[in-house]
C-alpha cells in the first residue's frame, strides 16, 4: 500500500505543516517521555499512558514532516497504517508493537487492575525512547 491509497481511502490527507508544528510535536514527545519515566516510579498504569502519549506525539511529528495528517475518524489506526508504509518492513516490528500497545491503552485508562505489569510499562518507555530517536534521525536525513 502506498500513501496515495491511504489518501484515496480517506485514512490520511495531504497537508502542509509548519516546521514549528513539527518541532512542537517532537518536543512534546520528549517531554512526555521524561514525565513517563518519573511517573513510572509511582504507577505503571500512568507511566504507560504517558509513554503512549510520547509515542503518539512522535508519530504525529513524523507524519507532519512527511506532509500528511491522519483522518479524524480512527486517527490512531490511520497513523499506524501510514507508518507501515513510511517505515516499511525495516521498522515493522516497532510499529506493530506500538499498535498492540495502543490496544492496551483502553485497559490502562479505564483501570482494569493488574493488566499492566512493571516490565511492560518499562519496555514501552524504552521503545518510545527508541522511536523518538528514530524519528529525529529520519527527519535529519530528509531532504
Amino acid at each position: 500500500m502506498q500513501y496515495d491509497e491511504l489518501v484515496r481511502a480517506g485514512r490520511i490527507r495531504r497537508e502542509r505543516v509548519s516546521a514549528a508544528e513539527i518541532r512542537q510535536a517532537l518536543d512534546r514527545a520528549e517531554r512526555d517521555l521524561k514525565l513517563a519515566s518519573k511517573i513510572l516510579a509511582e504507577g505503571y498504569r500512568l507511566g504507560l499512558r504517558c509513554g503512549l502519549q510520547c509515542g503518539a506525539a512522535s508519530r504525529q511529528g513524523f507524519m507532519f514532516a512527511q506532509g500528511f495528517r491522519p483522518a479524524s475518524a480512527e486517527g490512531h489506526k490511520n497513523t499506524f497504517a501510514f507508518l507501515r508504509v513510511a517505515l516499511g518492513k525495516e521498522q515493522g516490528d516497532l510499529v506493530t508493537y506500538f499498535d498492540r500497545m495502543r490496544n492496551k491503552r483502553n485497559q490502562a485508562i479505564y483501570g482494569m487492575a493488574g493488566l499492566i505489569a512493571e516490565t511492560e510499562a518499562r519496555d514501552l518507555l524504552s521503545k518510545a525512547s527508541q522511536f523518538v530517536r528514530l524519528v529525529r534521525t529520519l527527519l535529519k536525513r530528509a531532504p
